[in-house]
Protein backbone atom coordinates (compact mmCIF):
# COMPACT_ATOMS: atom_id res chain seq x y z
CA UNK A 1 0.00 0.00 0.00
CA UNK A 2 1.40 3.46 -0.61
CA UNK A 3 1.56 5.56 2.35
CA UNK A 4 2.38 8.65 3.77
CA UNK A 5 2.14 10.84 7.47
CA UNK A 6 0.36 13.57 7.44
CA UNK A 7 -1.03 16.22 9.50
CA UNK A 8 -4.81 17.17 8.03
CA UNK A 9 -6.18 20.68 8.44
CA UNK A 10 -9.74 20.98 10.14
CA UNK A 11 -12.78 21.60 8.01
CA UNK A 12 -12.66 25.40 9.41
CA UNK A 13 -9.34 25.79 8.18
CA UNK A 14 -9.73 24.29 4.46
CA UNK A 15 -12.98 26.31 3.84
CA UNK A 16 -10.68 30.00 4.85
CA UNK A 17 -8.22 28.37 2.43
CA UNK A 18 -10.98 27.21 -0.57
CA UNK A 19 -12.46 31.23 0.01
CA UNK A 20 -8.50 32.70 -0.45
CA UNK A 21 -8.25 31.16 -3.26
CA UNK A 22 -11.03 31.93 -4.85
CA UNK A 23 -9.44 35.15 -6.71
CA UNK A 24 -6.27 33.32 -6.73
CA UNK A 25 -8.13 30.65 -9.45
CA UNK A 26 -9.69 33.47 -11.26
CA UNK A 27 -5.75 35.15 -12.14
CA UNK A 28 -4.60 35.02 -15.91
CA UNK A 29 -3.22 31.35 -16.88
CA UNK A 30 -5.28 29.78 -13.87
CA UNK A 31 -7.02 27.37 -16.09
CA UNK A 32 -3.83 25.70 -16.89
CA UNK A 33 -3.05 24.78 -13.43
CA UNK A 34 -3.42 21.24 -12.12
CA UNK A 35 -5.35 22.41 -8.87
CA UNK A 36 -5.39 20.44 -6.28
CA UNK A 37 -8.75 19.00 -4.13
CA UNK A 38 -9.84 20.52 -0.88
CA UNK A 39 -10.33 17.11 0.14
CA UNK A 40 -6.94 16.13 -0.42
CA UNK A 41 -5.31 19.17 1.12
CA UNK A 42 -2.79 18.07 3.81
CA UNK A 43 0.98 18.87 5.52
CA UNK A 44 3.29 15.22 4.19
CA UNK A 45 5.10 14.44 7.46
CA UNK A 46 7.02 11.51 5.17
CA UNK A 47 5.76 9.91 2.29
CA UNK A 48 7.09 5.85 2.70
CA UNK A 49 5.72 4.92 -0.70
CA UNK A 50 4.82 1.03 -0.69
CA UNK A 51 4.61 -0.69 2.28
CA UNK A 52 4.31 -4.15 2.36
CA UNK A 53 1.17 -5.28 5.05
CA UNK A 54 3.67 -7.39 6.78
CA UNK A 55 5.13 -4.15 7.90
CA UNK A 56 2.11 -2.47 8.93
CA UNK A 57 1.52 -3.94 12.52
CA UNK A 58 5.41 -2.10 13.60
CA UNK A 59 4.66 1.12 12.07
CA UNK A 60 1.48 1.59 13.31
CA UNK A 61 2.81 0.69 16.85
CA UNK A 62 6.24 2.94 16.07
CA UNK A 63 3.69 5.86 14.80
CA UNK A 64 1.53 5.87 17.80
CA UNK A 65 4.22 6.19 19.55
CA UNK A 66 5.66 9.00 18.19
CA UNK A 67 2.11 10.98 18.22
CA UNK A 68 2.17 9.97 22.33
CA UNK A 69 5.47 12.24 22.32
CA UNK A 70 4.43 15.32 20.72
CA UNK A 71 2.04 18.31 20.06
CA UNK A 72 -0.67 19.06 19.85
CA UNK A 73 0.64 21.80 18.63
CA UNK A 74 -1.27 25.39 17.28
CA UNK A 75 -1.18 26.01 13.75
CA UNK A 76 -2.47 28.34 11.29
CA UNK A 77 -2.35 28.09 6.71
CA UNK A 78 -0.81 31.41 5.57
CA UNK A 79 0.86 32.84 3.15
CA UNK A 80 1.80 31.62 -0.52
CA UNK A 81 4.68 30.18 -2.25
CA UNK A 82 6.54 27.58 -4.94
CA UNK A 83 8.53 24.77 -5.92
CA UNK A 84 10.07 27.09 -8.97
CA UNK A 85 7.24 27.17 -11.58
CA UNK A 86 6.76 23.50 -10.88
CA UNK A 87 4.01 23.73 -7.66
CA UNK A 88 1.89 26.60 -5.72
CA UNK A 89 1.32 26.20 -2.01
CA UNK A 90 0.54 27.71 1.14
CA UNK A 91 2.75 26.94 4.70
CA UNK A 92 1.86 27.17 7.73
CA UNK A 93 2.61 29.85 10.86
CA UNK A 94 2.89 28.31 14.60
CA UNK A 95 4.78 26.02 16.04
CA UNK A 96 6.53 24.91 12.98
CA UNK A 97 9.54 23.78 15.62
CA UNK A 98 7.64 21.20 17.34
CA UNK A 99 6.00 20.15 13.76
CA UNK A 100 9.82 19.73 12.57
CA UNK A 101 10.47 17.46 15.47
CA UNK A 102 7.46 15.28 14.82
CA UNK A 103 8.35 14.81 11.49
CA UNK A 104 11.97 13.44 12.02
CA UNK A 105 10.34 11.40 14.75
CA UNK A 106 8.08 9.95 12.17
CA UNK A 107 10.67 9.36 9.71
CA UNK A 108 12.92 7.54 12.31
CA UNK A 109 9.52 5.42 13.11
CA UNK A 110 9.11 4.80 9.15
CA UNK A 111 12.69 3.57 9.08
CA UNK A 112 12.62 1.57 12.34
CA UNK A 113 9.73 -0.35 11.23
CA UNK A 114 11.19 -0.99 8.02
CA UNK A 115 9.69 1.68 6.02
CA UNK A 116 12.25 4.18 5.35
CA UNK A 117 11.09 7.62 3.96
CA UNK A 118 11.46 7.85 0.22
CA UNK A 119 12.54 10.98 0.50
CA UNK A 120 14.76 12.46 3.59
CA UNK A 121 15.63 16.54 3.39
CA UNK A 122 14.91 18.98 5.94
CA UNK A 123 11.28 19.62 6.90
CA UNK A 124 9.05 22.35 4.93
CA UNK A 125 5.53 22.38 5.89
CA UNK A 126 3.56 23.30 3.14
CA UNK A 127 -0.08 22.56 1.50
CA UNK A 128 0.26 21.76 -2.54
CA UNK A 129 -2.29 23.78 -4.15
CA UNK A 130 -1.85 23.61 -7.46
CA UNK A 131 0.60 21.95 -10.08
CA UNK A 132 1.86 22.86 -13.57
CA UNK A 133 1.30 20.72 -16.58
CA UNK A 134 3.77 19.00 -18.24
CA UNK A 135 3.29 20.69 -21.75
CA UNK A 136 2.60 24.41 -20.63
CA UNK A 137 5.06 26.82 -18.30
CA UNK A 138 3.19 29.19 -16.29
CA UNK A 139 4.87 31.59 -14.19
CA UNK A 140 3.49 30.70 -10.66
CA UNK A 141 5.37 33.61 -8.76
CA UNK A 142 1.61 35.73 -9.21
CA UNK A 143 -0.10 32.95 -7.94
CA UNK A 144 2.26 32.92 -4.81
CA UNK A 145 2.36 36.59 -4.41
CA UNK A 146 -1.73 36.57 -4.54
CA UNK A 147 -1.62 34.67 -1.05
CA UNK A 148 1.64 36.23 0.36
CA UNK A 149 -0.74 38.62 2.40
CA UNK A 150 -3.14 35.02 3.50
CA UNK A 151 -3.54 34.13 7.18
CA UNK A 152 -6.30 31.91 8.35
CA UNK A 153 -7.80 31.24 11.89
CA UNK A 154 -5.35 29.02 14.23
CA UNK A 155 -5.90 25.87 14.99
CA UNK A 156 -4.78 23.07 16.85
CA UNK A 157 -2.86 20.25 15.24
CA UNK A 158 -3.78 17.18 17.24
CA UNK A 159 -3.95 14.18 15.25
CA UNK A 160 -1.29 12.39 13.42
CA UNK A 161 -2.45 10.57 10.23
CA UNK A 162 -1.15 7.28 7.95
CA UNK A 163 -3.35 8.47 4.83
CA UNK A 164 -3.02 5.93 1.91
CA UNK A 165 -2.60 7.27 -1.85
CA UNK A 166 -3.98 5.32 -4.60
CA UNK A 167 -2.92 7.31 -7.98
CA UNK A 168 -4.53 7.87 -11.02
CA UNK A 169 -4.68 5.36 -13.42
CA UNK A 170 -7.77 5.72 -15.72
CA UNK A 171 -6.19 8.56 -17.98
CA UNK A 172 -8.38 11.02 -17.56
CA UNK A 173 -6.91 14.64 -17.31
CA UNK A 174 -7.11 16.65 -14.35
CA UNK A 175 -8.29 12.92 -12.18
CA UNK A 176 -6.71 13.44 -8.55
CA UNK A 177 -5.00 11.11 -6.36
CA UNK A 178 -7.99 9.54 -3.78
CA UNK A 179 -6.63 9.48 -0.64
CA UNK A 180 -7.82 7.55 2.39
CA UNK A 181 -7.05 8.04 5.91
CA UNK A 182 -6.09 4.21 7.24
CA UNK A 183 -5.12 4.83 10.77
CA UNK A 184 -4.89 8.00 12.99
CA UNK A 185 -3.89 8.82 16.56
CA UNK A 186 -4.04 11.84 18.83
CA UNK A 187 -1.13 14.31 19.51
CA UNK A 188 0.48 13.87 23.30
CA UNK A 189 -2.53 11.77 24.43
CA UNK A 190 -1.88 8.03 25.41
CA UNK A 191 -4.75 6.76 23.80
CA UNK A 192 -5.32 4.05 21.46
CA UNK A 193 -5.31 4.84 17.12
CA UNK A 194 -8.18 4.93 15.55
CA UNK A 195 -9.33 2.72 11.72
CA UNK A 196 -9.91 4.38 9.06
CA UNK A 197 -13.00 3.09 7.04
Amino acid sequence: MRLFVAILPPPAAVAELTAALAPVRRLPQATALRWTAPAGWHFTLAFLSEVPDPLRPGLDERLGRAARRHGPYELRLAGGGRFGDRALWTGAEGDLTGLARLADSVRAAGRRAGAPPAEEHAYHPHLTLARTQRATHVALRRFADALADFRGSPWPADTLSLVSSALPHSGVPGEQPRYNTVASWPLGRPEVRTQGP
